[in-house]
């Protein structure tokens, strides 16, 4: 990869693969298949992973402000402590997800499903939650400002 960090690596599949602390800011991942891959401390600052497989994914601790993940299918995904800063998670799959710790401030998760996520202790200031599914189960512990919409988020059941 090129150290401007602008790799193509549109719909390639690296499933399974060992990227731990790797540099892929920038990279064009849309579509790729990362499923069960090993993403930790990665840096994916500003890359594209619009409708790409990441499910079962670890990526503790990685880097992902402002990236793209549309679509994307992040089901089952280990995202503690990861930093989504600004990140575009509008229809994204997050069912059963680990996000404790996380930082989801300025994300924007407009009908992302998250049911079954852990979400304690995640950071959700000014985040857009507009249409996603969600439960008061998964909201409880976790740490909500000023700013964030959740009026017209979706029930699915629980407490």
């Amino acid at each position: 990869m090129s150290s401007c960090g602008l790799a193509d690596l549109k719909g390639v599949n690296l499933g399974g693969a060992d990227l731990s602390g790797a540099d892929l800011s920038r990279a064009d991942l849309s579509g790729a298949d990362l499923s069960r891959s090993n993403l930790t401390d990665a840096d994916l600052n500003g890359a594209n992973l619009k409708d790409a497989n990441l499910s079962e994914v670890n990526f503790i601790g990685a880097d992902l402000i402002k990236v793209n993940l549309e679509g994307t299918n992040l089901s089952r995904a280990d995202l503690r402590s990861a930093n989504l800063v600004q990140a575009n998670l509008i229809g994204a799959n997050l069912s059963e997800a680990e996000l404790s710790g996380a930082d989801l401030s300025g994300a924007n998760l407009q009908k992302a499903n998250l049911i079954g996520s852990n979400l304690n202790e995640a950071e959700f200031n000014n985040t857009n939650i507009n249409g996603a599914t969600i439960t008061e189960q998964e909201i409880a512990g976790s740490t909500m400002h000023v700013g964030l919409s959740h009026k017209w988020v979706t029930s699915a059941g629980g407490c």
